[in-house]
């Protein structure tokens, strides 16, 4: 599958390389192409990945990634041109300054922002409630982190949910667009408990089932 990744940062260039890894074809969308961070990304993705500028990138793709700050994310939206039809993978967390909470909750979501941004779009929210060390290996021993994702969407869910298992991370569909609104608080749970209560990096969130 060809992928566009818009970022290549910690999230960016995890999730990009990794999928690359798997055996996709990835584009990185970037502004310097030359930087040593998109070269050691580049270096980890075992020669199925090319960085270009964002708009080329996701020409080249059906399938985008959006792994952006919040306060990048619809000028990268706008950077990125047409995404008519494709599939919008939105990563982000509209998170404020000093990790201290989010600027959009309640009666709406960043998801469902970036939807109204990229009218156009088949936005997924996914991979936004862990960090990117556990997307780097979602395993625990025999168990692996529960990957929530939600859309309106159910063609491009079923490909965030292929995508989520080409990682490693048991998927689970937590409904439509609008259930962004209670998995981005979800993100500051683990940011909260990772970082500020001192767990530390390495710990997720697992759907228990029977």
């Amino acid at each position: 599958m060809n992928i566009a990744v818009i970022g290549a940062g910690h999230v960016g260039g995890t999730l990009g390389s990794r999928l690359a890894q798997a055996g996709h074809k990835v584009y990185f969308g970037v502004r310097n192409h030359q930087g040593q961070q998109i070269k050691d990304v580049l270096a980890l993705s075992g020669g199925n990945a090319q960085a270009l500028s964002v708009p080329e990138a996701v020409s080249r793709a059906p399938v985008v990634i959006l792994a952006t700050p919040w306060e990048a994310t619809r000028g990268a939206i706008i950077a990125a041109g047409k995404l008519t039809g494709k599939v919008l993978i939105d990563c982000t967390n509209p998170i404020g300054p000093d990790l201290r909470g989010l600027t959009v909750g309640t009666t709406s979501s960043g998801g469902e922002q970036v939807a109204g941004w990229a009218k156009d779009a088949k936005v997924v929210k996914a991979f936004n409630n862990t960090g990117y060390q556990i997307m780097a290996d979602p395993r625990f021993g025999s168990e692996a982190v529960t990957m929530f994702y939600c859309g309106d969407d159910d063609e491009a869910k079923a490909i965030a949910r292929k995508l989520i298992i080409d990682l490693g991370f048991d998927p689970c569909d937590a409904g439509p667009l609008i259930v962004a609104r209670y998995l981005e608080p979800m993100a500051m749970v683990w940011i909260m408990l990772a970082h500020v209560q001192g767990m530390g990096p390495n710990i997720g969130f697992k759907l228990m089932k029977r």
